[in-house]
Parts: C-alpha cells; structure tokens; sequence
C-alpha cells in the first residue's frame, strides 16, 4: 500500500484547450503551417483528466485563458510547495497568461511569490520536486538566476541541469534562436521533456538529453534511475508524465518505458495524444501539481 510519504502529485490543476493551437511557434516541435484539431485536443485533454482521476488524483479544472494557445499547459504558470506559488516569467507570447494564473492560484489559496525582475523562470515545467529536492533546467526557459531563489523561498535543494542546444546542421552549427520569442531553442526547453520524477526516489531520464555536466550529475545522484531512449524521448514525450508514486499517465508512444517502469512495482496508464504534441507539450505540461 502507498505511504504519505510515497504519494505525489495527489492534486493537479487544469485548465482547457478550447484555445489551443500552434499560431505562434515557440518551440522546435510547433509548426504553424500543420493546422490544429482544437476538438481533437479537447478530447485528448479530456482523457487525460479521467486518467489521472481513475488513478486517484483530485483533478481541479478551472476554463481556459481566453485566447492563449499554451494556456492548456497549466504547469508553466507556476512552481507549488505548501502554500506557496512561485510564479513564472513566462516568454512573450505566453505572457497575457500570468494574470489569470494569478487569479486562480489565489483563489486556490496560494501566497504568490515572485523572482527579481529580469530572471525567466518556465514554473514546473522546467523544475520538478523530488522529495526535497528539485530539478531545475536552464538557459532556454529559465536563468540559472533563478536557482538560488528557488532554494530561498521554497526551501527545496536546486540540482541545476542543462539540456542539449538545437543547432543548425543537424546538431553540429550554431545554436538556434527562436524566432518568435527571442530566446535560444532546444527540443528539451524544459526539463520535464527530458526527465521525470516516479517516485521521491525513483527517476526516469534520458542521458542524451543532457549536456554531459549534468549528465555526471544525474549519474552520480542516490537515487534509483530508468534511462529513456533519446527516440522515445523526443518523438514519444516519454518523460511528460505525471506519476502518482504508484500509478504513472504516460504516454502511449513510449513502449520500452513503460515497460521498465511497470518493472518496478508501479502501474501505467497511456492516454492517447497526438494533437497537444504538436504545441510542445504534453500530459506532465497539462497539469500544474498544488501539492
């Protein structure tokens, strides 16, 4: 039977995809000229809800922000711990968010906290807790900046992380910016791309997502380790997943994965979602964990 001290993830955020599309292509995987099934992506969304309930989670859905694409990727609005919200400084095109995200996250009984201007910071998107630490991305949504504070005012130990570049030439020119944001790209912009947390000592990440700093500091953690596949990684979204410590919603393109997490002791569920992919996100990015 789980313990208290094994469950995560017990009280997630939604919000909708009434708004969703790929208009404005902040990431490597939008491209604005393959259109949106916005009923499709509803119903996607949908499924991903009744599988994080039937898993036992309490799922709070609240409308989606009037007129913003990504407004269905509740978990870059902001970072959760207690009673606390951390919130994000999200990129240009997704800021028109932040005062809704406000809103309901007050209205969930959230302190609001805020970074010094000047710093990006992707909330849990790019920061994952385990236990009491936390996984923290940097230099494409998030300023290494923002780690300290993060430390400061939530009081969880920061493992700073940093995912590969998206260069021209195949992996091999310049690194590229996005045009629409301004900032630098990578098919990992966020760390929940790249790594996820199953249990508060049980991880899955992708070693090739990684630049090889960090990938002796993930090596080098106590911690019990699933490798994902880069393929599995990136064109199955396998590690945008959000496990209860017992049950995990994944992803249903992401077979050696599943396998080796059902290895473990723990059970799967595999919603199946194509149109949300095709905004960047993904199930972990649906959901914004308040507890």
């Amino acid at each position: 039977m789980m313990s208290a001290q094994t469950k995560i993830n017990q009280t997630v955020l939604m919000s909708g995809a009434e708004f969703f599309n790929d208009q404005f292509a902040i990431n490597p995987y939008m491209d604005a000229s393959i259109p949106v099934d916005t009923q499709k992506a509803i119903a996607e969304h949908q499924a991903i809800q009744q599988a994080l309930e039937s898993a036992g989670v309490k799922v709070i859905k609240v409308p989606a922000p009037k007129d913003c694409q990504d407004g269905v990727y509740t978990a870059n609005w902001a970072l959760c711990r207690g009673d606390k919200a951390l919130m994000s400084v999200l990129p240009n095109k997704r800021q028109p968010e932040t005062p809704y995200a406000e809103k309901i996250l007050t209205a969930q009984g959230k302190t609001l906290l805020y970074l010094p201007d000047g710093i990006h910071f992707s909330g849990q998107g790019d920061a994952l807790p385990c236990g009491d630490l936390v996984f923290v991305g940097s230099n494409y949504r998030t300023s290494i900046e923002a780690w300290p504070h993060i430390e400061r005012l939530l009081g969880l130990k920061v493992i700073g992380l940093q995912t590969i570049p998206k260069r021209s030439m195949f992996g091999w020119g310049k690194r590229l910016i996005n045009q629409e944001t301004g900032w630098p790209d990578s098919y990992y912009y966020d760390i929940d791309l790249a790594l996820s947390v199953l249990t508060p000592d049980l991880i899955a990440y992708c070693p090739a997502a990684f630049v090889p700093s960090s990938r002796k500091v993930l090596a080098d953690l106590p911690l019990r380790k699933i490798i994902v596949s880069r393929r599995e990684a990136t064109t199955g979204f396998a590690c945008n997943l959000v496990s209860t410590g017992e049950t995990v919603i994944m992803s249903n393109r992401a077979p050696k994965l599943k396998a080796a997490i059902e290895a473990h002791g723990l059970k799967t569920i595999t919603p199946v979602v194509t149109e949300l992919g095709k905004g960047g996100g993904y199930i972990r990015c649906t959901t914004l964990s308040l507890t």
